[in-house]
């Protein structure tokens, strides 16, 4: 539902040629610092996922190569790491990162992820904060489940804004920048909270109910005014009240002082972690047989 902020409701972008946060360098530097947050959580999704040395991995929605570092670090010199990303000026800068790294394993693809071909079969295909952007998540899932083998692994992580929102919710400043926020990314077709949907999109593209794990991170008052710097060029192209963000170089401040004020703390959207395996043939059989 459509919050209630000044400007026209219905004007909306697409997310088939936007993606909300941009493409600039400042941007770019926000996701390596978000990835620093969450990289263990990410590979300890992996290890439980059983993604480990030689494996071949199909990464969507590689960004700026943060989760395909990753999974570099954890298939090693005899694995491979696929990453897909749309955007050129990213996979230019993911080659970079990979290149400064000595990480020859890691090739990047520019193409949609809806619109992925290859002839190579996968031994995991991951994801982070990218189904979130997916019109139609389950058929991303359905479509690239053809190219893992039986067995093979799927593990993403998505956020989920609903706790966020409601711990927020009696913070002034706090919860009109989260609305903000919020309202940007649906606006532009995001789902804020895909990581409780995990579970029935996994289902909804034909793989088993997956294993699931929520964590919860501090640190929104750095996280969030970051967020709406990138989203800033959006939130005018869709009309939304800037005036009410105030000097964004002082936003951090502002909302630790309000933190403080109240005596309570303010974690970020909590973190959805998903795992499965594609079913074997041989499985598929044995559940019609039962």
């Amino acid at each position: 539902m459509p919050l209630p902020f000044a400007g026209d409701a219905d004007v909306t972008i697409s997310q088939a040629s936007v993606y909300p946060l941009g493409s600039t360098d400042a941007e770019h530097a926000r996701l390596v610092r978000q990835a620093a947050w969450l990289v263990s959580h990410t590979e300890r999704l992996f290890g439980e996922a059983g993604i480990g040395p030689g494996q071949r991995v199909l990464d969507l929605g590689s960004g700026v190569g943060d989760v395909a570092l990753i999974a570099a670090r954890l298939v090693g010199p005899s694995g491979s790491v696929v990453g897909i990303e749309r955007d050129p000026r990213s996979i230019e800068r993911a080659r970079a990162r990979m290149a400064e790294q000595g990480l020859a394993q890691v090739t990047f693809v520019q193409t949609d992820v809806s619109e992925i071909s290859s002839d190579e079969c996968f031994d995991a295909v991951v994801g982070r904060y990218i189904l979130v952007f997916l019109p139609d998540p389950a058929s991303v899932l359905r479509s690239v489940a053809g190219l893992v083998r039986p067995g093979g692994v799927f593990a993403f992580q998505e956020t989920d804004w609903t706790s966020f929102r409601e711990e927020v919710a009696g913070l002034p400043l706090w919860s009109m920048c989260a609305s903000l926020a919020a309202e940007v990314l649906q606006r532009c077709g995001a789902n804020t909270d895909m990581g409780s949907a995990l579970p029935r999109v996994f289902q909804e593209a034909g793989l088993p109910a997956p294993a699931v794990r929520v964590d919860r991170l501090t640190g929104a008052e750095a996280w969030l005014p970051d967020c709406l710097h990138s989203l800033r060029p959006t939130m005018e192209e869709l009309g939304l009240p800037l005036d009410l963000l105030g000097d964004l170089a002082t936003l951090h401040e502002r909302l630790r002082r309000e933190v403080l004020a109240f005596k309570t703390t303010t974690p970020m959207p909590t973190i959805v972690s998903a795992w499965g395996r594609r079913s074997s043939p041989s499985a598929a059989r044995a559940r019609v047989i039962v």
